[in-house]
Order: structure tokens, then C-alpha cells, then sequence
């Protein structure tokens, strides 16, 4: 066959030798240059995404295409994501569902002191370090599932209402908060100035639930508050450690100490904490040089110890007032002060708080909060969760701890409550007699009222609502203050000492 092929090829190269000469453009199809690029395009185009189709969806594939994963520990979490986004009944927020997963390494760790915060927790946050904000004045934090306040801010809308440490915060306007993070929490606790919020506490093993509305204010971030008397003992109330908190003791003790002062009541009671570089410029102002103040460690190597250094010292004899809401940079001060300068302590044990966190700031505004390490005292003591034990153990009298009356609630003849035994605890306390200190409102626990309505100048109708009950709590307020047994105690060793 080969042969008679090339025999016709032959023959027809022959005869046109004899015939007009064709040219051989005119054997084809004529087509311009840009339509033949063109068509060139698309032909390969067509070739590639045919042949892609086929390797990755084919029956039998021939190559497996992936996105590449940077971090192979994620690659799980990137599947559920992905399964979620795909195959979910409906949508998904994938900002809330990224938002939920950073959540979960937090809760993760079991640390109630490291936290995500969104941009809108995130601001919430940084308000606090600012000079003012608005809403009740309770430092909170996340323990055991549980919301649990710390301390209330001095002078706030909290402490004025009642509120104290370790109180447990069941609902805020109703709603549960169980659960919930601290910063959470506070989105729903803070609001505008003027606004109410109401919460249910629970308040140690009682199962009576104290429900109370408080209206919220404008809280300023006045850390420290000083006088001093005729016996020339100053007494400095530290409320919390920021960034002014230094200075504005600097100007209290530069006052006082002009004007002769003889010893120092250094008071923390309260103080949830702060700047760690703010307790270690106060404590080096009654340490000597080169005493150490706090040992700070890390994840690795050895503990780095802070010692105190040169400049202005008060060497005055001083005692430190602490209680159950003293926490962090609080028991740092009052450590500081007792293991390396004697300083007695004075009050009830402190809080337990022996961790310290940091602030990374992500570039969309959320903060991550977390724990870098644990403090020492200067000992080497690590008080976390067992709290730092004063040198005097001095209880609150009872009615400091009595219970919230709401003023809003009528209280008269027949009533039975727990808030009546908080009155009739209060009332004996400020001197007038209530009879039996039980939870009915009998007669002698209106004739008290009585009694007191007429000191007050209010009209005695016997009843305990509105104005009585603030100018009662008010009155009870005021007796804590002038009759305050820390303080008692704290001037009567300075006053042997001296």
C-alpha cells in the first residue's frame, strides 16, 4: 500500500507540471493576524481550564488541589471552618464564629484574668484607664463560671448601694450572666449616666437572692484620698494603682508631712489593683535602697527581683489596712512593706491575686489579655488564691455587712423580709432600739423608725421607704467611717510605737 500511495503522489506532482502553476495561499483559509491571535487565546485558554476540570473533578483525579496551611496545628480548625461555611443550614456570621473560636483558647487556659476583647469590650477596657466612666463603680472578675465583684469603687453608685466583696452577680436587668467573661459582663452592668441597671446578687451562703437598682454615674478615677487629725497620723486610702496614682500620693505626703506628720495608716482595703509599676514607685518610696519590693517570673529562668532605689523616703512608722478586695498590685504594696520594712497589717486576709497580665492591641482594635507570669513577695511567697494574712485580724462589725434595703420598697407593720433584719441591724447600730433582730417588722422596729425619722427631721410615719431608707443607709455609712475598727486598731499600735 505504501508503494501505490507514493506511486499517486507521483502522478499528480507529474501532471502539474503541465497545468497553469497554482500558488499555495490559495490552498488555505485566508484569516487576519489580530482574529488569529485572538483565536489562539482562547484556544489555550479553553486547553487549560478543560484540563483542570478534569485533574481535580474527575473520576479518577490526578492531582489533589489544597490551599496551602501556613500552620499545620490549625489545619483542623480551618476544616471546621470551612464544613461550617459550606454545608451549615444556614449562613453563618463568620465574624461571630471567629470571634467564638479566639474565645475558646481563652476559656481554654481556665484563667480568669486572660481574656479576648472585642473593639467594643476592647474600648470598654481602656475606659477604665482613662480619668472618668460611666456606670456603677464595681471591679469585677470572672471566677468559677461566676460573676464576682472585687471591690466597689470609693464614693461609687455601687458602694452606696450596698454592694461588697465577693458578692456574686446573678442577672443585670434580668438577664443571666453566667458564663459570661468579666468583660462580657461589663458591657451589660455599664450604660449611661442617669440610667438604672438592676441586679440580682447573691451574697455568701444565704439563699435569700438580693435584688437592688442602682443609677448609674459618671465614676472618676480618683485614686487617692488623705487627712490627717491632731494626733498627726495620716491616713492615705489608695482605691486603686493608675498611671496618676504615684503622684497624687506624692502630693498627700508631701503635705502631710510639712504639716508634721508622725506616722502613716497606708489603706488598701478594697483596692483590686493596677499598674504594677505604679505599687513598685509607691513601695520604694518607704523601702530603703536595695530592698527588694517583688519578685516577678516568667515561663523560663529565674525570677527577677525588684529592688528598691535612691530618691525621697518617708521613713515614718506606718501600718497597712487590707481586705478581702485587696487584689494584685495591692497585696504587692502591702507584701513589699511588711516582709522588707516591718510595716504591720491590719484588716482581714487579702484577695489572692499572685498573676501578671498583659495587653497586646490587634490591629482592628480588640485587645488580648493574658497572663505572663507570677509575682513573689519579697520572701518568696506565692499568695495566689490564698491571699496575704494581716499581723491583726480585725473583723467588720456586723451591720458594715448588712444587707441591701431598697428604697423603693415599702417596709411597714406585718412585712417579713431579710431587708427588715438588715434595719433593725442598722437601727440598733445607730442606737435605736429595734427589739428582736429578726426579718418581721414589728412594733418596736417601727417605733424605731420613728425615732429615727424624727433625728432626721423627716416625718414619722414609721414606714421605711424613700427618703428614710437613703438617710438610714446614709447614717450607717457615715458610723462605718468615723467608727471604722481597722483603723482603731492601726492608731493604737502606731500610737504604742510612737
Amino acid at each position: 500500500m505504501d508503494d501505490q500511495n507514493q506511486q499517486g503522489f507521483e502522478k499528480t506532482e507529474h501532471d502539474g507540471q503541465q497545468e497553469e502553476q497554482v500558488k499555495p495561499a490559495k490552498k488555505f483559509i485566508r484569516i487576519k493576524p489580530f482574529s488569529f491571535i485572538m483565536l489562539m487565546f482562547l484556544t489555550i485558554l479553553l486547553t487549560a481550564g478543560l484540563t483542570i476540570f478534569a485533574l481535580t473533578f474527575g473520576e479518577k483525579k490526578v492531582v489533589e488541589v489544597s490551599v496551602p496551611v501556613e500552620r499545620e496545628e490549625f489545619s483542623e480548625l480551618y476544616d471546621a471552618f470551612d464544613e461550617l461555611k459550606n454545608k451549615y443550614y444556614v449562613e453563618i456570621d463568620e465574624e461571630a464564629v471567629i470571634t467564638g473560636a479566639i474565645n475558646g483558647m481563652f476559656d481554654a487556659l481556665e484563667d480568669p484574668y486572660s481574656d479576648y476583647m472585642d473593639v467594643v469590650q476592647a474600648e470598654q477596657f481602656n475606659s477604665d484607664l482613662s480619668s472618668s466612666f460611666q456606670g456603677i463603680g464595681a471591679e469585677i472578675q470572672e471566677r468559677n463560671g461566676n460573676i464576682v465583684v472585687v471591690s466597689p469603687i470609693k464614693n461609687s453608685p455601687a458602694e452606696k448601694a450596698g454592694v461588697i466583696p465577693e458578692d456574686i452577680i446573678l442577672t443585670v436587668d434580668g438577664q443571666s450572666i453566667q458564663g459570661m467573661s468579666a468583660s462580657e459582663a461589663v458591657l451589660l452592668i455599664r450604660g449611661e449616666k442617669g440610667t438604672p441597671v438592676k441586679l440580682t446578687i447573691q451574697r455568701g451562703q444565704s439563699e435569700e437572692l438580693i435584688e437592688m437598682t442602682i443609677i448609674r454615674d459618671d465614676i472618676p478615677i480618683e485614686t487617692v484620698y488623705g487627712e490627717m487629725g491632731e494626733d498627726k497620723i495620716a491616713h492615705i486610702q489608695i482605691t486603686s494603682f493608675s498611671e496618676q496614682t504615684f503622684d497624687e500620693l506624692v502630693k498627700f505626703m508631701e503635705e502631710f508631712n510639712a504639716d508634721g506628720m508622725k506616722s502613716i495608716i497606708l489603706d488598701v482595703r478594697q483596692n483590686p489593683g493596677g499598674f504594677l509599676t505604679s505599687a513598685i514607685d509607691i513601695a520604694n518610696l518607704f523601702l530603703d535602697e536595695g530592698k527588694p519590693i517583688v519578685q516577678v517570673q516568667g515561663r523560663e529562668g529565674d525570677a527577677e527581683v525588684m529592688l528598691a532605689e535612691g530618691g525621697k523616703k518617708y521613713s515614718q512608722p506606718i501600718v497597712v489596712l487590707i481586705d478581702n478586695g485587696s487584689a494584685s498590685a495591692s497585696e504587692i504594696l502591702a507584701g513589699a512593706l511588711s516582709e522588707s520594712a516591718g510595716a504591720k497589717l491590719v484588716g482581714l486576709n487579702s484577695f489572692g491575686k499572685g498573676t501578671v497580665q498583659t495587653v497586646s492591641y490587634l490591629q482592628d482594635g480588640a485587645n488580648l489579655k493574658y497572663t505572663t507570669g507570677k509575682w513573689l513577695t519579697p520572701n518568696g511567697n506565692w499568695i495566689n488564691e490564698k491571699g496575704i494574712e494581716p499581723d491583726e485580724k480585725v473583723e467588720y462589725p456586723e451591720y458594715a455587712t448588712a444587707t441591701y434595703i431598697n428604697p423603693e420598697t415599702e417596709f411597714k407593720i406585718g412585712n417579713v423580709s431579710p431587708s427588715v433584719r438588715s434595719a433593725e441591724q442598722i437601727l440598733n447600730a445607730l442606737g435605736y432600739e429595734a427589739g428582736t433582730i429578726d426579718e418581721t417588722f414589728d412594733e418596736a422596729t417601727k417605733s424605731a423608725v420613728e425615732s429615727f425619722q424624727e433625728a432626721q427631721q423627716l416625718e414619722q410615719s414609721g414606714v421605711l421607704v424613700g427618703e428614710t431608707t437613703y438617710a438610714l443607709m446614709d447614717a450607717i455609712r457615715e458610723k462605718i467611717n468615723n467608727d471604722d475598727p481597722h483603723i482603731l486598731k492601726a492608731k493604737e499600735l502606731l500610737t504604742a510605737t510612737n
